[in-house]
């Protein structure tokens, strides 16, 4: 028995403009596309409802290649300081929740950003200091390289003024080389080991939390790096299969693999594509390089804004291609951070000489600035790149002071990379960027700036068309799964994002104001917002 979808307005995404009346479902899989008048008299024995969209949309599942689920869940339960505009501002939030904190209980904060307060300064420890001595207090950059550290924090975690950097951070300190309280990439670590430990229970539920949360936006799946933060490969991955269990709920998580916990993926005889139907294991994660907002993505050339400073390499050159290498003798691709070119060509070079013979491709995440040597290597290796469209409009109009004009001809270069048939898949970071691929559809169609509603080398814009298709074939195409997901075709999963509207048809600057009408998986529902039909 079966499912007859019709009503609406109906994009396959095999083409631009490509669109059917009607889509015939049974269980999980489309069965045919099609007329209503052809499917119906075809199927009319099996049909066991018939679903009419009332005029809305139907687009294959969005799927978000790029993010955190149980640190997203973790954003909607903790503190955020995203939308804050000021260091004031964030420092009278922490006061109104310090009188609630227990003894010894963590004050945790995310997501504040300097770059979208007028006075762009970092808040010193002797702030956090004055508002919380007596509690431990952490509070992450948006873009996760960075965090904000109390004196109490600091003494918990052992960190002392002789304290040397970490390979691949930095302890910020003053002129009179003390510790200021900021911490980069790296060495967030040193922090981050006093936190307490959590549950496999406390896991689950902050991924079923994240899970509600990504289907209410349309998204049927993602891919996520999680694995390797919660205190163990094991606790973590099974809190996955618990938690997203295809009977209470369904999404479909593709993890990779940070590559600190690879042996233990080994110990348990898992492999690439192991898990569920609903939990999958992917490719293996590594860092090369930091971020543009603290200045730690690994440059060519030094900071426009820092001479001297060309970012970090997480990994060095020679432990890089050891984690490639050990990969790849396991058959596995690699998905890479790289933001700065640097970090990037590198990358690429080493990918170029250990190539895979299996077929699974490799990913570089992020490739927001590229150099000409990158793009080159790009467009001739069977490498995807996970991009997130929503940088543009949080990182403008500051990143010119960052990178300079010059380099910015090559960053942020959507365009440019699918122009040279470079394989892309859209994303939001989640949670450094709102979970919201119309939002990123809209940013990706317009690169306007949310700072100054500036649009920022249009260029490099893309077409409506375009942009659902690296949230959709894109993301599929990624993980190796684009003969199975992302078009509206036979044989295809049976998953949806029901428009309320029809996103080819209204205005680029009103695609993040649709709201999703519903969002299915495998054929059923897992979210509606009115639910009547």
């Amino acid at each position: 028995m079966g499912d007859l979808w019709f009503g609406g307005h109906i994009y396959t995404m095999q083409h631009e403009g490509d669109a059917v009346e009607a889509v015939y479902t049974e269980r999980d899989k489309i069965i045919a596309v099609g007329t209503y008048e052809k499917l119906y008299h075809t199927y009319f024995k099996s049909i066991e409802n018939e679903i009419n969209l009332q005029g809305k949309t139907m687009l294959p599942g969005l799927i978000d290649s790029h993010l955190h689920i149980l640190m997203h869940g973790e954003k909607l339960l903790r503190l955020d300081l995203s939308q804050l505009k000021s260091a004031e501002e964030v420092k009278e939030t922490l006061r109104n929740r310090t009188a609630n904190l227990s003894e010894n209980e963590w004050l945790i904060g995310e997501g504040w950003n300097e770059n979208q307060w007028d006075d762009p300064i970092i808040i010193h420890k002797s702030e956090l200091d004055e508002i919380c001595p007596n509690n431990p207090v952490m509070l992450t950059r948006v873009c996760r390289h960075a965090l904000l550290a109390n004196s109490y924090a600091i003494n918990l975690s052992n960190v002392k003024e002789d304290t040397p950097d970490p390979q691949g951070g930095i302890i910020v300190r003053d002129e009179h080389d003390e510790i200021t309280g900021y911490f980069l990439d790296t060495a967030q670590d040193l922090i981050k080991r006093s936190l307490p430990s959590v549950s496999k229970d406390y896991l689950q539920k902050v991924i079923e939390i994240a899970v509600d949360d990504l289907v209410s936006k349309g998204v049927v799946g993602g891919h996520s790096e999680d694995l390797s933060y919660y205190g163990s490969f094991d606790k973590t991955y099974r809190a996955f299969i618990d938690a997203i269990d295809g009977v209470n709920t369904r999404f479909k998580a593709h993890l990779l693999v940070h590559h600190e916990v690879l042996q233990d993926m080994f110990d348990q005889n898992l492999g690439w594509g192991d898990g569920t139907e609903y939990v999958e294991l992917g490719a293996v994660k590594i860092f090369a390089d930091g971020a543009i907002g603290g200045r730690t993505a690994w440059l060519t050339e030094d900071y426009s804004d820092d001479p001297g400073n060309y970012g970090v390499a997480i990994l060095s050159l020679e432990d890089l291609e050891k984690v490639i290498k050990k990969a790849r003798s396991h058959g596995l691709p690699v998905a890479v951070h790289a933001i700065g070119d640097r970090a990037a060509e590198e990358v690429l070079k080493i990918i170029n000489r250990h190539p895979l013979s299996n077929g699974r491709r490799d990913r570089l995440i992020h490739g927001q600035i590229l150099n000409e040597r990158a793009l080159e290597l790009l467009s001739k290796l069977p490498v995807a790149v996970d991009i997130q469209p929503l940088f543009v409009t949080s990182d403008f109009p500051w990143a010119i002071d960052r990178l300079g004009e010059d380099r910015l001809k090559l960053a942020y270069a959507w365009k440019t990379m699918m122009d040279q048939n470079v394989h892309c898949a859209g994303s939001s970071d989640a949670p450094i960027e709102e979970v919201s691929p119309l939002r990123g559809i809209q940013a990706a169609v317009l690169r306007r700036a949310s700072f100054d509603g500036k649009i920022y080398y249009p260029n490099e814009a893309l077409s409506v068309y375009q942009a659902v298709h690296i949230y959709t074939h894109g993301g599929a195409y990624a993980i190796n799964q684009e003969s199975t997901r992302g078009r509206l075709i036979d044989g295809y999963a049976a998953d949806f994002t029901i428009l309320e509207e029809d996103i080819f048809q209204v205005e680029p600057d009103h695609i993040q104001e649709i709201d999703i009408a519903m969002t299915v998986i495998d054929g059923k529902i897992v979210y509606e917002k009115n639910p009547y039909y």
